[in-house]
């Protein structure tokens, strides 16, 4: 593939990170077969199973669409499945796994995969963002604070009455964005883990980036499913819906693990550690910084090149990366260790050493994201999100809410030993079976229905 022939996709590529080459390898074998009109299955099988192997879930999800997409790939859509397949094979080797679980231009097509299937079988599925972008990842259940219905009705009233402009995309859409977020605020409590102070940041963020004004389909939805959420409170309910929760982090997270954040994004990037997400920062957006970057980045693809490659199983990692990533990795090991001990220390949990903990894990898992290691970047991101509700429920004096001891117990132990494993140049195990006990844990512990006071006023 020439320069030329390369898709315009949203994030910086990653030179440091790790590649996949028998992945790579059938995506091209799929692409010569697909344009000779003949059988892909069998390469983008092989290409999934790797992806999966590298633990990079949304890479593999991706390709899994491909694989049921691929007998239709004829006629008219041909040509839009072999472009699907090449933008992913150009995204692939960028090796960067935020781009590959966020990037708008790959969602298009995995929604167009899935909607062409769901045409000749008659399916119901439709494909949302979140199931690429936090593919396996747990969500932390957020609370709605119990409102007076006689200023709960009027809110909602408001709300619904703001919301037609916007909906369709009138000349009064910028005033009513102006009066939904006044809602939004109206309606956030203090509380961490309330959902309408999540859904706030979010609706802020995209009117910052200018998708709010564009009225992009998603920022539409967005909105809509807030009414609904508002509807749920009114009828009494105070656990906003995991499904809402889910849609509205991956809108959030989106430009921010495609872009990275700046100082002004400071108190977005700390909502999105408290539900388990990270993204990187970076430097001053000028002209001669992106420059700076660029250089470093071609340098350090050179230096790639021509390096020697340290092979974790399906994963070829640079060595200059690889042992950065080890001693990144010895830390926060230590850390995590130091601080899990802290934490149950005394009488009650240790608020300070549970997040200290928790950014042990976040360091771990940012440092793993950016050397391609995908089930280390699951586990450990799972793990700093149980330590962030850990230090949550004991600062709200509700130990209920705490993750149950034992998997996160669990979890350090097997993150400890995929480490150990990468250490010795071994690929580490599948994340899935901690992962699946933690992710359990964190959301069982949500808050019963019986705790909440009514506000005065909204």
């Amino acid at each position: 593939m020439t320069s030329a022939d390369l898709p315009t996709l949203e994030a910086l590529p990653n030179p440091r990170g790790a590649a996949v080459p028998e992945a790579e390898a059938a995506l091209a074998e799929a692409r010569r077969a697909s344009e000779a009109q003949i059988a892909v299955v069998g390469p983008l099988l092989r290409a999934a199973q790797v992806l999966r192997q590298a633990g990079w879930l949304a890479a593999q999800r991706y390709t899994d669409a491909l694989v049921l997409a691929s007998p239709f790939a004829s006629d008219d859509f041909l040509p839009r499945f072999n472009e699907a397949l090449a933008d992913f094979h150009a995204a692939l080797g960028r090796r960067n796994l935020r781009e590959l679980a966020c990037s708008p231009t790959l969602f298009a097509h995995y929604r167009e995969l899935h909607a062409q299937v769901a045409n000749h079988t008659q399916g119901g599925y439709t494909a949302v963002f979140e199931d690429l972008a936090l593919a396996a990842r747990p969500i932390a259940p957020a609370t709605m604070r119990a409102i007076a219905p006689a200023l709960l009705g009027p809110l909602r009233a408001r709300y619904e009455q703001a919301l037609l402009p916007v909906l369709k995309g009138s000349d009064d859409a910028p005033a009513a964005l102006d009066e939904l977020d006044a809602c939004l605020a109206t309606l956030a409590g203090d509380d961490t883990y309330d959902v309408w102070r999540l859904a706030g940041v979010c609706a802020r963020t995209l009117r910052v980036s200018g998708r709010a004004r564009a009225g992009e389909p998603d920022v539409k939805r967005f909105y809509a499913r807030c009414n609904l959420l508002l509807a749920e409170q009114e009828h009494g309910s105070q656990l906003a819906s995991r499904s809402f929760v889910r849609a509205t982090l991956a809108l959030l997270w989106r430009d921010y693990a495609l872009y990275g954040a700046a100082a002004e994004d400071a108190d977005a990037v700390a909502l999105l550690n408290d539900y388990g997400l990270t993204v990187d920062w970076h430097v001053a957006a000028t002209q001669s910084s992106e420059a700076a970057w660029e250089q470093g980045a071609t340098q350090a693809e050179a230096a790639a090149a021509g390096g020697i490659a340290r092979d974790l199983g399906v994963l070829s990692v640079p060595v200059f990366a690889y042992e950065d990533f080890l001693q990144t990795a010895d830390a926060s090991m230590a850390a995590l260790a130091v601080g899990t001990d802290a934490v149950f220390a005394g009488a009650t949990p240790d608020i300070a050493a549970a997040e200290h903990t928790a950014l042990a894990a976040y360091r771990l898992g940012a440092s793993a994201q950016a050397l391609g290691l995908g089930h280390v970047v699951l586990l450990a991101e799972a793990l700093g999100l149980a330590w962030r509700r850990e230090a949550y429920a004991a600062r709200v004096g509700s130990p209920q809410l705490a993750p149950a001891r034992r998997p996160v117990e669990q979890a350090a132990e097997a993150l400890r030993a995929m480490l150990l494993r990468v250490a010795a140049g071994v690929a580490p195990p599948d994340s899935a079976v901690p992962l699946a006990l933690l992710t359990q844990a964190i959301e069982r512990a949500a808050p019963g229905s019986g705790g909440a006071q009514v506000s005065a006023a909204p």
